[in-house]
Protein backbone atom coordinates (compact mmCIF):
# COMPACT_ATOMS: atom_id res chain seq x y z
CA UNK A 1 0.00 0.00 0.00
CA UNK A 2 1.55 3.02 -1.14
CA UNK A 3 2.50 6.31 1.61
CA UNK A 4 0.23 9.36 1.36
CA UNK A 5 2.29 12.07 0.60
CA UNK A 6 2.10 15.93 1.71
CA UNK A 7 1.53 18.59 -0.88
CA UNK A 8 3.69 20.64 1.05
CA UNK A 9 6.15 17.26 0.62
CA UNK A 10 9.44 18.39 -1.06
CA UNK A 11 10.32 17.27 -4.79
CA UNK A 12 13.41 15.61 -4.80
CA UNK A 13 15.02 17.19 -7.99
CA UNK A 14 16.75 13.66 -9.13
CA UNK A 15 15.88 12.12 -12.05
CA UNK A 16 15.00 8.22 -11.60
CA UNK A 17 17.31 6.13 -13.71
CA UNK A 18 14.65 4.92 -15.98
CA UNK A 19 14.07 8.32 -17.20
CA UNK A 20 17.73 8.35 -18.33
CA UNK A 21 17.33 5.46 -19.83
CA UNK A 22 14.84 6.45 -21.97
CA UNK A 23 16.60 9.80 -23.25
CA UNK A 24 15.80 11.99 -20.17
CA UNK A 25 19.51 13.09 -20.30
CA UNK A 26 19.73 13.35 -23.84
CA UNK A 27 17.13 15.65 -24.81
CA UNK A 28 14.17 13.45 -26.07
CA UNK A 29 13.40 10.50 -27.62
CA UNK A 30 13.96 11.94 -30.86
CA UNK A 31 17.96 12.46 -29.65
CA UNK A 32 17.45 8.88 -27.40
CA UNK A 33 18.56 6.99 -30.44
CA UNK A 34 22.27 6.53 -32.40
CA UNK A 35 23.94 9.70 -32.75
CA UNK A 36 27.33 8.84 -34.59
CA UNK A 37 30.06 10.69 -35.56
CA UNK A 38 27.74 13.72 -37.07
CA UNK A 39 30.50 15.83 -37.50
CA UNK A 40 33.36 13.91 -38.45
CA UNK A 41 31.10 12.07 -41.40
CA UNK A 42 30.35 16.04 -42.50
CA UNK A 43 33.77 16.75 -42.88
CA UNK A 44 34.73 13.73 -44.94
CA UNK A 45 31.71 14.70 -47.12
CA UNK A 46 32.96 18.54 -47.62
CA UNK A 47 35.85 16.79 -48.11
CA UNK A 48 34.26 14.84 -51.11
CA UNK A 49 32.45 17.71 -52.15
CA UNK A 50 35.97 19.55 -52.67
CA UNK A 51 37.46 16.81 -55.28
CA UNK A 52 33.88 16.56 -56.88
CA UNK A 53 33.95 20.18 -57.72
CA UNK A 54 37.16 19.82 -58.83
CA UNK A 55 36.74 17.16 -61.03
CA UNK A 56 33.91 19.44 -62.96
CA UNK A 57 36.79 21.44 -63.37
CA UNK A 58 38.63 19.16 -64.56
CA UNK A 59 36.33 17.51 -66.51
CA UNK A 60 35.54 20.89 -67.93
CA UNK A 61 39.05 21.29 -69.22
CA UNK A 62 39.06 18.20 -70.37
CA UNK A 63 36.49 18.52 -72.81
CA UNK A 64 37.56 22.55 -73.75
CA UNK A 65 41.01 21.26 -74.61
CA UNK A 66 39.36 18.48 -76.90
CA UNK A 67 41.31 16.13 -74.58
CA UNK A 68 38.34 13.55 -73.35
CA UNK A 69 38.87 11.33 -76.35
CA UNK A 70 42.76 10.21 -76.34
CA UNK A 71 42.52 7.42 -73.75
CA UNK A 72 40.59 4.94 -75.97
CA UNK A 73 39.85 1.95 -73.44
CA UNK A 74 38.07 2.15 -69.98
CA UNK A 75 40.70 0.33 -67.19
CA UNK A 76 39.45 1.42 -64.18
CA UNK A 77 42.25 -0.38 -62.60
CA UNK A 78 44.96 -0.75 -64.63
CA UNK A 79 44.23 2.31 -66.26
CA UNK A 80 45.87 4.41 -62.93
CA UNK A 81 49.05 3.62 -64.22
CA UNK A 82 50.11 5.94 -67.00
CA UNK A 83 52.36 5.09 -69.47
CA UNK A 84 55.97 4.44 -68.30
CA UNK A 85 58.02 3.85 -71.45
CA UNK A 86 58.11 5.27 -75.22
CA UNK A 87 56.76 2.16 -76.42
CA UNK A 88 53.31 2.50 -74.32
CA UNK A 89 53.08 6.12 -75.27
CA UNK A 90 53.36 4.74 -78.78
CA UNK A 91 50.59 2.08 -78.45
CA UNK A 92 48.43 4.58 -76.60
CA UNK A 93 48.84 7.17 -79.54
CA UNK A 94 48.38 4.17 -82.59
CA UNK A 95 44.98 3.89 -80.56
CA UNK A 96 44.00 7.48 -80.62
CA UNK A 97 45.52 7.47 -84.54
CA UNK A 98 42.46 5.25 -85.45
CA UNK A 99 39.66 7.52 -83.65
CA UNK A 100 37.26 9.54 -85.96
CA UNK A 101 38.50 12.48 -83.98
CA UNK A 102 42.43 12.16 -84.96
CA UNK A 103 41.03 11.16 -88.43
CA UNK A 104 39.00 13.56 -89.14
CA UNK A 105 39.88 17.08 -86.93
CA UNK A 106 43.74 16.08 -85.52
CA UNK A 107 45.60 14.34 -88.23
CA UNK A 108 49.37 15.10 -88.50
CA UNK A 109 49.09 15.84 -84.71
CA UNK A 110 52.69 15.14 -83.26
CA UNK A 111 52.77 12.50 -80.04
CA UNK A 112 54.76 15.41 -77.60
CA UNK A 113 50.88 17.07 -78.42
CA UNK A 114 49.39 13.97 -77.86
CA UNK A 115 50.77 13.72 -74.28
CA UNK A 116 49.13 17.05 -73.74
CA UNK A 117 45.61 16.06 -73.90
CA UNK A 118 46.40 12.38 -72.70
CA UNK A 119 47.69 13.88 -69.53
CA UNK A 120 44.31 16.15 -69.25
CA UNK A 121 42.31 13.08 -69.32
CA UNK A 122 44.15 10.74 -67.20
CA UNK A 123 44.19 13.24 -64.40
CA UNK A 124 40.17 13.58 -64.96
CA UNK A 125 40.06 9.59 -64.38
CA UNK A 126 42.66 9.85 -62.09
CA UNK A 127 40.24 12.36 -59.73
CA UNK A 128 37.88 9.47 -60.26
CA UNK A 129 39.62 6.89 -59.00
CA UNK A 130 40.66 9.37 -55.90
CA UNK A 131 36.70 10.09 -55.16
CA UNK A 132 36.18 6.65 -55.18
CA UNK A 133 39.05 5.69 -52.91
CA UNK A 134 37.76 8.62 -50.52
CA UNK A 135 34.22 7.45 -50.29
CA UNK A 136 35.46 3.62 -49.64
CA UNK A 137 37.74 4.77 -46.92
CA UNK A 138 35.64 6.81 -45.32
CA UNK A 139 32.65 4.81 -45.05
CA UNK A 140 33.87 1.34 -44.43
CA UNK A 141 35.66 3.51 -41.16
CA UNK A 142 32.90 4.88 -39.65
CA UNK A 143 30.76 1.62 -40.44
CA UNK A 144 33.49 -0.73 -38.86
CA UNK A 145 33.64 1.93 -35.88
CA UNK A 146 30.09 1.79 -35.56
CA UNK A 147 29.95 5.86 -35.76
CA UNK A 148 27.30 5.91 -38.70
CA UNK A 149 24.18 8.04 -37.29
CA UNK A 150 20.95 6.44 -37.18
CA UNK A 151 19.23 5.92 -40.42
CA UNK A 152 22.37 7.41 -42.36
CA UNK A 153 24.08 4.14 -43.50
CA UNK A 154 21.37 3.87 -46.55
CA UNK A 155 22.23 7.71 -47.88
CA UNK A 156 26.08 7.15 -47.32
CA UNK A 157 25.98 4.24 -49.73
CA UNK A 158 23.60 6.11 -51.99
CA UNK A 159 26.50 8.53 -52.42
CA UNK A 160 28.56 5.78 -53.24
CA UNK A 161 26.21 4.48 -55.69
CA UNK A 162 26.14 7.78 -57.30
CA UNK A 163 30.07 7.66 -57.90
CA UNK A 164 30.32 4.28 -59.53
CA UNK A 165 26.99 5.38 -61.59
CA UNK A 166 28.92 8.33 -63.13
CA UNK A 167 31.97 6.15 -63.60
CA UNK A 168 29.88 4.08 -66.28
CA UNK A 169 28.29 6.96 -67.99
CA UNK A 170 31.49 8.59 -68.12
CA UNK A 171 32.73 5.40 -70.36
CA UNK A 172 29.30 5.61 -72.00
CA UNK A 173 29.77 9.23 -73.19
CA UNK A 174 33.54 8.88 -74.23
CA UNK A 175 32.63 5.58 -76.03
CA UNK A 176 30.14 7.69 -78.70
CA UNK A 177 33.41 9.33 -79.88
CA UNK A 178 35.28 6.55 -80.77
CA UNK A 179 33.54 5.01 -83.63
CA UNK A 180 31.40 6.56 -86.77
CA UNK A 181 32.15 10.23 -87.99
CA UNK A 182 31.92 12.12 -84.23
CA UNK A 183 35.02 13.92 -83.80
CA UNK A 184 33.64 14.74 -80.21
CA UNK A 185 31.36 13.00 -77.90
CA UNK A 186 27.89 12.98 -78.09
CA UNK A 187 26.20 16.06 -76.76
CA UNK A 188 23.27 14.70 -74.62
CA UNK A 189 26.04 12.00 -73.25
CA UNK A 190 27.97 14.78 -72.11
CA UNK A 191 25.02 16.71 -70.76
CA UNK A 192 24.17 13.24 -68.87
CA UNK A 193 27.84 13.05 -66.91
CA UNK A 194 27.78 16.80 -66.54
CA UNK A 195 24.42 16.83 -64.88
CA UNK A 196 24.89 13.64 -62.18
CA UNK A 197 28.17 15.18 -61.24
CA UNK A 198 25.73 18.53 -59.97
CA UNK A 199 23.45 15.96 -58.90
CA UNK A 200 26.36 14.24 -56.45
CA UNK A 201 27.69 17.58 -55.70
CA UNK A 202 23.94 18.68 -54.73
CA UNK A 203 23.69 15.36 -52.46
CA UNK A 204 27.11 15.64 -50.79
CA UNK A 205 26.44 19.41 -49.87
CA UNK A 206 22.84 18.44 -48.20
CA UNK A 207 23.68 15.53 -46.26
CA UNK A 208 27.29 17.86 -44.81
CA UNK A 209 24.86 20.27 -43.82
CA UNK A 210 22.21 17.92 -42.47
CA UNK A 211 24.74 16.58 -40.36
CA UNK A 212 26.36 19.46 -38.82
CA UNK A 213 23.18 19.93 -37.17
CA UNK A 214 21.43 17.18 -34.37
CA UNK A 215 18.71 15.28 -35.24
CA UNK A 216 16.65 17.33 -32.65
CA UNK A 217 17.79 20.73 -34.01
CA UNK A 218 16.44 19.54 -37.58
CA UNK A 219 13.29 18.17 -36.52
CA UNK A 220 12.78 21.62 -34.42
CA UNK A 221 13.14 24.08 -37.01
CA UNK A 222 11.37 22.05 -40.14
CA UNK A 223 7.96 22.93 -38.04
CA UNK A 224 8.90 26.41 -38.51
CA UNK A 225 9.56 26.09 -42.17
CA UNK A 226 8.94 28.64 -44.40
CA UNK A 227 6.94 26.92 -47.49
CA UNK A 228 6.89 29.01 -49.67
CA UNK A 229 10.23 30.43 -50.05
CA UNK A 230 11.08 26.18 -50.30
CA UNK A 231 8.71 26.22 -53.29
CA UNK A 232 10.37 29.04 -54.49
CA UNK A 233 14.09 27.28 -53.93
CA UNK A 234 12.97 24.15 -55.10
CA UNK A 235 11.43 25.87 -58.65
CA UNK A 236 14.79 27.92 -59.12
CA UNK A 237 16.54 24.67 -58.58
CA UNK A 238 15.24 22.68 -61.11
CA UNK A 239 15.72 25.79 -63.22
CA UNK A 240 19.36 25.88 -62.94
CA UNK A 241 19.53 22.42 -63.54
CA UNK A 242 18.15 22.96 -66.61
CA UNK A 243 20.50 25.38 -67.62
CA UNK A 244 23.64 23.89 -66.33
CA UNK A 245 22.44 20.56 -68.90
CA UNK A 246 21.75 23.01 -71.89
CA UNK A 247 25.32 24.74 -71.11
CA UNK A 248 26.87 21.14 -71.56
CA UNK A 249 24.86 21.12 -75.10
CA UNK A 250 26.27 24.65 -75.48
CA UNK A 251 29.42 22.57 -74.69
CA UNK A 252 29.21 19.47 -76.12
CA UNK A 253 28.75 21.09 -80.01
CA UNK A 254 30.52 24.27 -79.54
CA UNK A 255 27.62 26.21 -79.89
CA UNK A 256 29.75 29.06 -77.59
CA UNK A 257 31.82 30.11 -80.29
CA UNK A 258 29.37 30.83 -83.33
CA UNK A 259 27.67 33.30 -82.01
CA UNK A 260 29.20 35.76 -80.57
CA UNK A 261 27.19 39.11 -80.42
CA UNK A 262 24.50 40.13 -77.38
CA UNK A 263 22.00 40.55 -76.84
CA UNK A 264 21.02 39.47 -80.78
CA UNK A 265 22.61 36.61 -82.46
CA UNK A 266 24.41 37.54 -85.92
CA UNK A 267 21.97 40.35 -85.83
CA UNK A 268 19.14 38.57 -85.31
CA UNK A 269 16.50 37.65 -82.06
CA UNK A 270 16.11 33.92 -83.39
CA UNK A 271 18.88 32.74 -85.62
CA UNK A 272 16.77 31.75 -89.10
CA UNK A 273 18.49 28.55 -88.94
CA UNK A 274 17.78 27.87 -85.71
CA UNK A 275 15.49 24.63 -87.12
CA UNK A 276 17.25 23.55 -90.46
CA UNK A 277 18.21 20.01 -88.98
CA UNK A 278 16.04 17.20 -90.19
CA UNK A 279 14.78 15.23 -87.68
CA UNK A 280 13.06 18.07 -86.23
CA UNK A 281 13.79 17.36 -82.70
CA UNK A 282 18.00 17.03 -83.12
CA UNK A 283 17.65 21.44 -83.31
CA UNK A 284 17.21 21.12 -80.03
CA UNK A 285 20.48 19.03 -79.44
CA UNK A 286 22.91 19.53 -82.46
CA UNK A 287 22.18 22.78 -83.64
CA UNK A 288 24.30 25.26 -82.78
CA UNK A 289 21.84 28.50 -83.62
CA UNK A 290 18.87 26.63 -81.03
CA UNK A 291 20.66 25.28 -78.27
CA UNK A 292 22.67 28.81 -77.80
CA UNK A 293 19.42 30.16 -77.99
CA UNK A 294 18.01 28.05 -75.71
CA UNK A 295 20.57 28.41 -73.29
CA UNK A 296 20.41 32.42 -73.32
CA UNK A 297 16.71 32.67 -72.81
CA UNK A 298 16.76 30.18 -69.61
CA UNK A 299 19.20 32.13 -68.37
CA UNK A 300 16.63 35.33 -68.92
CA UNK A 301 14.35 33.07 -66.92
CA UNK A 302 17.15 32.26 -64.09
CA UNK A 303 17.76 35.86 -63.19
CA UNK A 304 13.85 36.87 -63.35
CA UNK A 305 13.14 33.29 -61.17
CA UNK A 306 16.38 34.59 -58.39
CA UNK A 307 15.10 37.97 -58.59
CA UNK A 308 11.63 37.31 -57.28
CA UNK A 309 13.08 34.62 -54.82
CA UNK A 310 15.10 37.48 -53.31
CA UNK A 311 11.68 40.27 -53.54
CA UNK A 312 9.81 36.70 -51.58
CA UNK A 313 12.93 36.73 -48.90
CA UNK A 314 12.22 39.89 -47.60
CA UNK A 315 9.60 39.07 -45.73
CA UNK A 316 10.84 36.51 -43.52
CA UNK A 317 11.81 36.68 -40.24
CA UNK A 318 14.99 34.76 -40.75
CA UNK A 319 18.25 37.17 -41.67
CA UNK A 320 20.39 33.67 -42.27
CA UNK A 321 17.96 33.07 -45.12
CA UNK A 322 17.35 36.66 -46.23
CA UNK A 323 21.52 36.70 -46.80
CA UNK A 324 21.50 33.39 -48.56
CA UNK A 325 18.75 34.67 -51.30
CA UNK A 326 20.88 37.84 -51.56
CA UNK A 327 23.91 36.11 -52.08
CA UNK A 328 22.16 33.51 -54.92
CA UNK A 329 20.79 36.30 -56.67
CA UNK A 330 24.45 38.01 -56.44
CA UNK A 331 25.93 35.08 -57.97
CA UNK A 332 22.89 34.72 -60.70
CA UNK A 333 23.69 38.09 -61.42
CA UNK A 334 27.69 37.83 -62.05
CA UNK A 335 27.07 34.16 -63.62
CA UNK A 336 24.98 35.79 -66.66
CA UNK A 337 27.62 38.46 -66.71
CA UNK A 338 30.36 36.45 -67.21
CA UNK A 339 28.37 34.08 -69.76
CA UNK A 340 27.91 36.96 -72.37
CA UNK A 341 31.43 38.13 -71.78
CA UNK A 342 32.10 34.45 -72.60
CA UNK A 343 30.23 34.51 -75.40
CA UNK A 344 31.51 37.84 -76.77
CA UNK A 345 34.80 36.12 -76.79
CA UNK A 346 34.39 33.57 -78.93
CA UNK A 347 34.40 30.94 -75.19
CA UNK A 348 38.04 30.93 -74.90
CA UNK A 349 38.82 28.32 -72.94
CA UNK A 350 40.33 30.66 -69.17
CA UNK A 351 36.80 32.14 -69.51
CA UNK A 352 34.73 29.18 -70.16
CA UNK A 353 36.05 27.13 -67.54
CA UNK A 354 35.66 30.18 -64.83
CA UNK A 355 31.96 30.48 -66.05
CA UNK A 356 31.65 26.73 -65.38
CA UNK A 357 33.00 26.98 -61.84
CA UNK A 358 30.15 29.72 -61.61
CA UNK A 359 27.37 27.24 -61.98
CA UNK A 360 29.26 25.41 -59.08
CA UNK A 361 28.40 28.55 -56.93
CA UNK A 362 25.24 29.15 -58.51
CA UNK A 363 23.52 25.75 -57.54
CA UNK A 364 25.41 25.42 -54.22
CA UNK A 365 24.19 29.23 -53.37
CA UNK A 366 20.23 28.49 -54.45
CA UNK A 367 20.19 25.49 -52.32
CA UNK A 368 21.57 26.91 -49.43
CA UNK A 369 18.21 29.24 -49.97
CA UNK A 370 16.26 26.21 -50.13
CA UNK A 371 18.41 24.70 -47.42
CA UNK A 372 17.63 27.80 -44.70
CA UNK A 373 13.90 28.29 -45.62
CA UNK A 374 13.67 24.42 -44.44
CA UNK A 375 15.33 24.46 -41.58
CA UNK A 376 15.25 27.86 -40.44
CA UNK A 377 18.09 28.56 -37.67
CA UNK A 378 16.73 30.09 -34.14
CA UNK A 379 18.01 33.52 -33.65
CA UNK A 380 18.00 36.43 -31.29
CA UNK A 381 14.96 38.16 -31.26
CA UNK A 382 17.14 41.64 -31.51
Amino acid sequence: MSKTRSIFEEVSSEKPASDVSKGGSKGGLIDAGKTGARRAIAVWLMVLFALVALMILVGGMTRLTDSGLSITEWKPVTGAIPPLSEAVWSDEFAKYQATPEYQLQNKGMSLSEFKTIFWWEWGHRQLGRLVGLVWALGFFYFLLRRQIPKGWTGRLLLVGGLGGLQGAIGWWMVSSGLTGRMVDVASYRLATHLGLAFIILCVLIWYAWQLQRREMDLFQSRRNQEKPLVTLSTVMLALVFAQILLGALVAGIDAGRGYIDWPLMNGEFLPSESFDYVPFWTNFFENPALVQFNHRMLGYVVLLGSLYLWFSSRSSAIVATRRAALIALGMVVAQMVMGIVTVMHAAPVHLAIFHQVGAVIVIVSILNVRFSALYPKAQKLR
